[in-house]
């Protein structure tokens, strides 16, 4: 692929590199905010060589193969100047114009509040992909050798690499919130400091022999009370008293009064109203995923295996990010197992199985192109040119595939599987999936694939749709 000569096309199917605002790439996803939206070509952004669908929300979000997105992010933001996950340098003074007028064009306020959600924890997930990773086979290490690496130098080495990230995970949630709400980030990092335990906080030194205690609570300040839900909304408020304060404080001590006086009155807030508040949304979600995955069992893990992939379709994905990040905290009440998210890797193995099926049954050379071409990364776990190439314009394919994922939503559950992190799927989710849970994960997978292979067999082709589509 002649990857400069793709992101020329993006560019100008975009409108041109001045109303590029924003680029950066998650897993297969360029993902590009922009300035006027009517000036944006969607089919020939489609028609673009390696372009396997464009997601319209906030952000327009390009589909590419896997491997391919970072080589054209690469050129891309050779062209436009704008660094990966940057702005453009005029993006202040047309910011608050676009986003008004993308907000009247796009989604519900719900749909468009958990995308910026999702936008604090999307630049967190190679870390916590990776320090997940170093947990979980830190684990599985000390229990089979009997802690025979204790001590060793190189082992803790890495195993504090892993500590690390949930150790701190607060301040990294914190900076990226008031990023994304228009803010300071390093406010909102500050903020997220608040939510770590140090010996050497004020607030738990003891005074006369005796802790500080808050009024409301009458209890002793704990740092974790609310955990990532807190900080998460201390950077958005952080963010939010900033731009006010922006707008009355005189310029001549704006550089210095707005800052001091966002901390000292979010600090406030973050100890007497935002900790309590994050404290009972997080029990909340908690209480949720229980109910859904033990009291509702089988029935609850075929609805959410079946509903994942509509929420992949229109880029709401991503925020289930934070309780997954939740999940896989080691001091959680899960004690760092998911078992939310191999229910929703099953909606892979129904996409794969639908795909297949679509292949036996059309003649359609076209389609099977993309099938083919679609179902190695598909079985790998990433299912996104499948679904924007195949199953989702055919419309019935994606029902039937979804209905089928439901199939292994229910081994999933029944076999209880549990993930020590995320980022992978597919056949390559063995490797964040408990040990000794490989062979009931494959299993799940197969069942899911063979759901979505017989449903789509039996009701998901329409051949006039696929002739209309792919053509003969």
């Amino acid at each position: 692929m002649d990857f400069e000569a793709i992101s020329r096309e993006l560019i100008a199917g975009l409108g041109g590199v001045d109303n590029i605002a924003t680029n950066e790439a998650c897993m297969t996803r360029l993902r590009v905010g922009v300035r006027d939206m009517s000036r944006v070509d969607f089919e020939a952004i489609k028609s673009v060589d390696g372009v396997m669908g464009v997601v319209q929300s906030d952000t327009l979000q390009i589909v590419f193969g896997p491997g391919t997105v970072n080589k054209v992010l690469d050129a891309f933001t050779s062209l436009t100047g704008i660094p990966k996950g940057g702005s453009g340098s005029d993006v202040a003074a047309v910011a608050r114009k676009s986003k008004e007028d993308q907000a009247e064009r796009h989604g519900n306020p719900l749909q468009r509040f958990l995308k910026r959600v999702a936008n604090v924890f999307v630049p967190l997930l190679p870390g916590i992909i990776a320090a997940g990773l170093i947990n979980g086979i830190a684990n599985v290490i000390n229990v089979s050798t009997g802690g025979a690496l204790d001590g060793t130098w190189w082992y803790e080495t890495i195993r504090t690499m892993g500590w690390a990230l949930f150790a701190y995970l607060p301040i990294f949630v914190g900076y990226n919130a008031a990023r994304e709400f228009g803010g300071s980030p390093i406010l909102g990092g500050i903020a997220g400091a608040a939510c770590v335990s140090n010996p050497s906080m004020p607030l738990l030194a003891t005074y006369g022999d005796a802790q500080v205690v808050l009024p409301l609570t009458h209890a002793a300040y704990n740092p974790g009370n609310g955990g990532l839900v807190a900080a998460l909304l201390a950077g958005a408020l952080f963010a939010w008293l900033e731009r006010r304060l922006h707008d009355v404080m005189p310029g001549l001590i704006d550089t210095f009064a707005t800052p001091l006086c966002v901390l000292a009155m979010g600090s406030l807030a973050l100890v007497l109203v935002l900790q309590p508040v994050g404290a009972v949304l997080t029990k909340g979600v908690y209480t949720v995923m229980e109910f859904v995955y033990e009291s509702m069992g089988v029935v609850g893990g075929y609805v959410l295996a079946a509903g994942f992939l509509p929420l992949v379709s229109v880029g709401l994905h991503q925020a289930l990010t934070p309780i997954h990040v939740m999940l896989n905290d080691p001091a959680g009440p899960t004690l760092g197992v998911n078992y939310l998210l191999p229910v929703l890797m099953m909606s892979g193995g129904g996409q794969v199985g639908a795909g297949l099926a679509l292949y036996r049954r059309s003649r359609s050379q076209k389609l099977k192109g993309y099938i083919r071409d679609s179902i190695p990364v598909g079985v790998l776990g990433v299912g996104e040119p499948l679904m924007y190439a195949v199953t989702l314009p055919l419309g019935r394919p994606f029902v039937t595939a979804c209905l089928g994922a439901g199939i292994g939503g229910v081994l999933a559950t029944l076999f209880h599987l549990g993930a020590i992190s995320q980022g992978v799927s597919g056949l390559f989710g063995v490797l964040i999936i408990q040990p000794g849970q490989q062979v009931a994960y494959v299993v799940s997978l197969l069942g899911a694939c063979v759901g979505g292979f017989v449903l789509t067999w039996l009701f998901g082709v329409d051949d006039e749709r696929i002739e209309e589509l792919y053509g003969a």
